[in-house]
């Protein structure tokens, strides 16, 4: 049985996962959707320093 990172690899390759990658750099070249990226990462980042 293939690893997790091999079916990951496999799926990336296929025509229908380069499609949905396709699709997120489409997503992540919009600003509003970096401001949010941008929070949600600064967020994350707060909490996991709260939690040490």
């Amino acid at each position: 049985m293939p690893s997790i990172l091999q079916r990951i690899t496999r799926f990336l390759n296929s025509p229908n996962g380069r499609r949905i990658v396709e699709v997120g750099r489409r997503e992540l070249a919009k600003p509003a959707n970096q401001e949010k990226l941008r929070r949600l990462a600064t967020r994350a980042l707060s909490n996991r320093s709260r939690r040490r």
